[in-house]
């Protein structure tokens, strides 16, 4: 195992992350265009009612910059630290999978229950990704 490793689900949050933004964009262009909603609701994202799908892939773009931070520091401190081991790097590929599984069903059929689910198990996964570092920094 080599500590590059630990950096691969860095790029998998990103591409996540960039592929929402996409969406994203091409979500608003198409309440413009099909949804007549006016442009000039984005210079104050006020003036108007966004259709929901736009709203739901916006705030799923906010939320992937809320918790994923805390992913992607404690990936670059166990990089930093040559810290990068089997249960971190496996833990972290599963923060990416409850991430990629939060944003289908955020963005698909939007059940709530599934949808918190998936979201505390990523917390869970990410508390528990943390406490792995912190007890290997002890026992160095």
């Amino acid at each position: 195992m080599t500590q590059l490793q630990i950096l691969y689900p860095l790029f998998a949050m990103a591409a996540l992350s960039f592929y929402i933004t996409i969406r994203m964009g091409k979500l608003r262009v198409h309440a413009v265009r099909q949804d007549g909603l006016k442009p000039g609701y984005f210079k104050h994202n006020s003036g108007a009612e966004p259709p929901d799908y736009m709203v739901r892939t916006e705030q799923h773009y906010v939320n992937l910059f809320e918790q994923p931070v805390l992913f992607y520091t404690v990936c670059l401190i166990t990089y930093v630290t040559a810290s990068t081991n089997l249960p971190g790097l496996l833990l972290a590929w599963l923060f990416v999978g409850t991430r990629c599984l939060h944003t289908y069903v955020h963005l698909g059929s939007n059940k709530l229950l599934k949808r918190r689910r998936a979201f505390i198990f990523s917390v869970v996964v990410l508390i528990t990704l943390w406490t792995v570092l912190f007890i290997q920094l002890l026992l160095k």
